[in-house]
């Protein structure tokens, strides 16, 4: 498929022409959450949740673990830019200087040749949207957030934000609760399976910006779906701030895939909490890759809350010079006969530091319970830093639970084979980058399993 310029690119420019022409003042307070719930005409049940969250944000103090977040000022994020777009059907009828955004970032392109539906966001607005006529006939739901509320409010009531990421869950996610706009909202109908993967693309242009889209997912009975997220921002002086969430409830036989490539500028803290609620006899893939980002706070979790439900995380990190990548994944056994797996693996380079953080928890009555997590880290040089803090609560004897950690360095002899078989040493090490990442290309679809590469293939050469 040709791109002229792909995700990778777009991400290294200092900026995009356009820039919000819309943007509320710097800071988080009621007036501001009250303007985001007037603008977007939400219902006071809404609105009340908002206020809730704005409450609960101000009462609780910021983590002290994991990555250094001391130089995030709240008060100087923009917490909500609109970029005066309506959401459209018609690719042609976005505005110019937005579709140029997204024309380089291969929206349409990837929608005409291996997509289902797409969605693209841009700040706090959805401005494209757009599904299969074929799959609207089965039923199956594939809207802008915002849209959802409005068109479907008691599916909406029922699942957002309740018991999966309930919003005093954590600090980030009250903000979340209070600010959040856009988003992707997925019902897939019973026994309906999604063929083609849904995919929303979000772009944060605003200086100082925060983005803090919602995405909802349900995957009804015996249906199937493969859902990818991608992320990207220019490169701004000022920090900025992602806090996205998802929520995703895969129903009794269900199976959902759930892959994301965030690729945020080096000035973002990139703190987002992706959550998944599975049921009997479901089963929930994460496939994640995350690049780009100051800082960096994610840990997909799955719950196993029905029998016989099985989850498996699959991630890559990248943290390059005065990066902090701090991810992993959790997995809450809850019911009996569960099974997970979790691989995780990172790349640290030029003083960069790449943490595995993850938690194993299975309950009491959860017997003959199975969970395998395999960490993987490579050191690229003298300088970077890798660390592992895997946590694991078993509350009972009738499961199985192995935990395995290796961490490595690019050995001389290693380039030193390859540069004898006539391999330059550039070439060299990014072979063996490419070997240690090769499980998660081959999870992800041709398009993004190359974007991924070409983004890890930046990121090596410092570009």
């Amino acid at each position: 498929m040709k791109k002229e310029i792909s995700v990778s690119r777009a991400l290294y420019d200092d900026a995009d022409e356009h820039t919000s022409r819309f943007i509320a003042k710097p800071g988080i307070n009621e007036e501001i959450v009250r303007l985001i719930s007037k603008t977007k005409n939400e219902p006071e049940w809404m609105l009340e949740k908002r206020l809730k969250g704005l409450k609960l944000f101000g009462e609780t103090r910021t983590p002290t673990w994991g990555p250094d977040l001391s130089s995030l000022d709240f008060n100087n994020i923009i917490y909500f830019a609109d970029p005066n777009a309506t959401a459209t059907k018609m690719w042609e009828d976005v505005p110019p200087e937005i579709r140029k955004t997204f024309d380089r970032l291969g929206i349409p392109e990837a929608e005409k040749t291996a997509l289902a539906g797409v969605g693209a966001q841009y700040d706090s607005s959805i401005v494209y949207h757009n599904i299969q006529k074929s799959l609207e006939e089965k039923g199956v739901i594939f809207e802008n957030m915002d849209v959802a509320v409005q068109k479907y409010p008691d599916l909406v009531k029922k699942y957002f934000m309740t018991n999966c990421i309930p919003i005093h869950d954590h600090k980030f996610i009250m903000l979340h609760a209070a600010v959040w706009s856009g988003g992707t909202f997925i019902y897939v109908p019973k026994n309906v399976k999604v063929d083609l993967p849904l995919q929303a693309y979000f772009r944060m242009n605003a200086q100082k910006g925060g983005q803090f889209e919602h995405t909802l997912i349900i995957v009804d009975e015996g249906a199937e779906l493969h859902y990818i997220e991608g992320c990207s921002s220019p490169i701004y002086s000022e920090n900025s701030l992602h806090a996205g969430c998802v929520e995703l409830h895969v129903m009794k036989g269900a199976r959902m895939r759930y892959s994301s490539i965030e690729n945020w500028s080096k000035n973002v803290f990139n703190l987002n909490t992706k959550r998944a609620m599975v049921h009997e006899h479901a089963i929930v893939e994460w496939i994640n890759g995350n690049m780009g980002s100051q800082r960096t706070m994610l840990y997909p979790c799955s719950v196993l809350v029905g029998e016989g439900a099985r989850s498996e995380s699959l991630g890559i990190a990248f943290a390059g010079p005065g990066q902090d990548q701090d991810t992993g994944a959790k997995a809450i056994h809850a019911a009996p006969n569960t099974s997970s797996i979790i691989k995780a693996k990172s790349i640290s380079k030029g003083g960069g530091i790449s943490t595995y953080r993850g938690l194993v928890h299975v309950t009491e009555n959860a017997t003959n319970t199975k969970s395998t997590v395999k960490c993987d880290a490579l050191i690229i040089d003298n300088e970077s830093i890798s660390k592992t803090y895997p946590f694991m609560k078993i509350n009972n004897n009738e499961s199985e639970v192995t935990h395995e950690a290796t961490v490595g360095k690019i050995g001389e002899e290693e380039i030193f084979y390859l540069m004898s078989r006539g391999i330059d040493e550039e070439q060299a090490v990014q072979m063996i980058v490419n070997g240690f990442i090769e499980p998660i290309v081959k999870a992800l679809p041709l398009e993004y399993a190359v974007e991924l590469n070409k983004l890890i293939e930046l990121e090596m050469e410092g570009t």
